[in-house]
Order: structure tokens, then sequence, then C-alpha cells
């Protein structure tokens, strides 16, 4: 298990990381699902912290197999089937959400998050016994991530016991991701592992293809919970609609930017901008739960209140808008949105909801997409514009 090289031509996700991917697929639809549920019945606020909590155990997984697969990928009999595991551990994982949501019983999350884990540090172990030059990295990373395993079992048992208070359930958790956002940091001090920039860029853009999916995915759950009553309204066509226009002026506006480009020549700032996809990923999952009871209330009566409704894709799209322009700018040297549009777009999206109680959900989500397809307007205008200028 040799790494690989950091300027390898051509270098693309391999179809076992394509494979890998549609675990998560089953992971985000579960966490997305049960979301969606929370807010239909009222109970939005009350879910956002257990959809926060399992969704990180889920990014945090991806994330950590996507870097070692950029450095280590062989591809080899021992590789796939540690791959294998750590698939079976992503489906455990996903198995256990609805438990997680409703019932705060991470038991079964525990298990399949124990599963990823200990395959991938076995793959770090074999890192450091067949690399040499990189050993010390790689088993200061297996050594991270089995002890913050230990810790993740030893609180699972703690607040099932009721040994921890409820109210330090929360605290430990975050120190716990604390601590494993450290470990890359630690364990990269030794000598850096050599990730592909534009690998990495491209899986991260696949990852946010697969959110969106899931967002189109939880719209047509939506969809099919309006026909049940066997009616197709006005309300109804403009929030199916305006959810897609808006899904596709999201995914336009994260592709404007050369991500493999701007990691390449900025690699220290790898960190944050890995980082900072938490919130960029969270916010489309949510999105996707908050456009599914869009729809469905525009067919039939929820428990959720309208203003809350328009919040529940309001907010979403205004952290990713924020956050999408943050990561941007972390890399690219030249960022292609500027602040003062973003910051605009962000203001007027948060803005919408208040006027949920007079125009209806419906006009809010319209709304919503029309302001991030004026962004994306704005955005292409002035950039050809500067594009000329350059030229001339």
């Amino acid at each position: 298990m040799s790494a690989r090289s950091i300027d390898e031509p051509h270098r693309v996700s391999s179809q076992l990381e394509l494979l890998f991917d549609l675990t998560f697929v089953v992971a985000v639809a579960a966490v997305t699902a049960e979301f969606a549920h929370g807010i239909a019945d009222g109970h939005g606020l009350a879910g956002l912290v257990p959809f926060l909590q399992v969704f990180f155990a889920i990014w945090w997984a991806w994330m950590n197999f996507t870097w070692f697969a950029s450095a280590y990928d062989t591809d080899d009999v021992a590789y796939r089937l540690l791959t294998m595991v750590q698939m079976a551990g992503v489906l455990v994982l996903a198995a256990g959400v609805p438990a997680a949501a409703n019932q705060s019983d991470y038991g079964v999350v525990t298990l399949g998050y124990v599963i990823m884990r200990m395959a991938l540090v076995t793959q770090w172990v074999r890192a450091g016994l067949e690399d040499p030059a990189r050993r010390r990295t790689a088993l200061r990373y297996a050594a991270g991530i089995t002890i913050l395993q230990l810790g993740w079992i030893l609180r699972f048992f703690l607040a099932e016991k009721g040994v921890l208070p409820a109210s330090s359930v929360l605290p430990f958790f975050v120190g716990l991701v604390v601590l494993e956002l450290a470990v890359p940091r630690w364990a990269e001090r030794a000598r850096s592992t050599n990730w592909h920039p534009h690998h990495i860029a491209e899986r991260y853009g696949l990852f946010t293809i697969i959110l969106l999916g899931e967002s189109v995915l939880a719209t047509t759950r939506g969809v099919e919970g309006a026909l049940e009553t066997g009616k197709i309204s006005g309300p109804f066509i403009v929030v199916a609609v305006s959810g897609l226009v808006l899904l596709f002026a999201l995914w336009w506006l994260y592709f404007l930017g050369p991500a493999g480009e701007g990691l390449s020549d900025r690699r220290h700032r790898s960190y944050l901008w890995g980082y900072g996809h938490y919130g960029i990923f969270a916010a489309l999952a949510a999105l996707g739960a908050g456009l599914e009871v869009a729809v469905e209330q525009s067919g039939h009566d929820v428990v959720a209140s309208p203003l809350a409704l328009g919040y529940a894709v309001a907010v979403p799209v205004g952290v990713y808008l924020a956050l999408l322009w943050a990561v941007h700018v972390l890399v690219i040297a030249q960022p292609v949105m500027f602040p003062a549009a973003v910051l605009g777009c962000v203001v007027a999206v948060l803005s919408l909801p208040l006027a949920t109680p007079w125009v209806g959900v419906a006009a809010v989500v319209a709304a919503t997409a029309a302001i991030c397809v004026l962004l994306v307007a704005v955005t292409i205008w002035t950039t050809a514009v500067g594009a000329r200028a350059e030229a001339q």
C-alpha cells in the first residue's frame, strides 16, 4: 500500500468509490425522512439536534474514507474487502436512524459507526506497515480513531445506564466531535498524506449531487403524499416546480468555482474547506426535508404552521449560500460570487418566511427559488464582464 502521487493525471473517482457512495444514499435518505416527519408534526426544532448528530456520523465516516482513498486507493483484494465492511457499517447506521430520531436510542447507530471506524483503522494500520515514509502519520490516525471510538462507545453506555446526566449528553457529544476534527490535523503534522486535490474536489462534488438527489427524492415523497388526497392545486404545482428550480440553481452555484485548482494551490486550507462542507451538506439534506413537507402540505393539512414550513426551506438555503461563499473564498483566488450579492440574497431568503402567514408557503418557496436564480444570473453576468475586461 504505497502512497499515490498528488499530481497523478486524470485522477477520478473509482468504481468502488461510486459503489461506496450508494450506501450513503440510503443513510442520508433515512435521516432526511425522519427529519421531515418531525417538521410535519411541528417538532422541527426538537428534531434538529438529533438530525445534526446523526448526519455528523454519516458525513464524518464518508469524509474519512474519501481522504484516505485519495492517498491510498490500491484497489487490491484487501482494500476492497475492508471497504465492503465499511459499507456494511453505513447500512447498519442507516437502520438505526428511526430509533435515534424517535426514541433517542443511538445503539444501532453507534454499532454501525463502530463497524465503519474499525475497518478504517485496519486500513490505516496496513498503510503504516507498508508505507514506511508515512508510518508515523498512519499510526497516528489509527490510534486517534481507535481512542475516540472507545469514547463514543463509552458515551453510549453512560447515557443508557443513566450515569451521564441528560444535561451532559450533548456537551459530551460536542467534545468528541471536536476531538474527531482534531485527529487529522494532529496526524498530518508528522507528514502530510498524498491526497489528490482534483480527486477530492470531484468526490465532494459527487456527494453534493447525492444530497441534491436526496432532495429530489424527498420532494417526490411529498408529491406522493399530496397526490394521495386526489387534489392537484395551484400551490401544489408551484411548490413542486419551484423546488426543482431551486435545487438546479443551488447545483449551478456549487460548481461555478474551480475547487480542484484552488485546493492544489492552497493545500494548507484543505481542513477548513473540508470541514466547512459539513454545514453545506447538512443544509442540503435539511432542505430536502423542508421541501418534502412543503409539497405535502399543499395537498393536505400538516401540524406545522406555515411560518415553520417557510423557515424549513429558507434557513437551509441561507446557510448553504453563506457557507458556499465561505469555502470558495478559502481556496479560490478570485471567487465568482460577490459577498454583497450573497449577503443580500441570504438576508432576502431569511426574511421571506415572515410573509408566509399572508402569502402562503408556495409563494415563499417560489420567491426563494427566484432569488437563487437571480444570484446565478448575476454571477454569470459579472464573470462574463470580468472575462471580457481581462481579454481587453
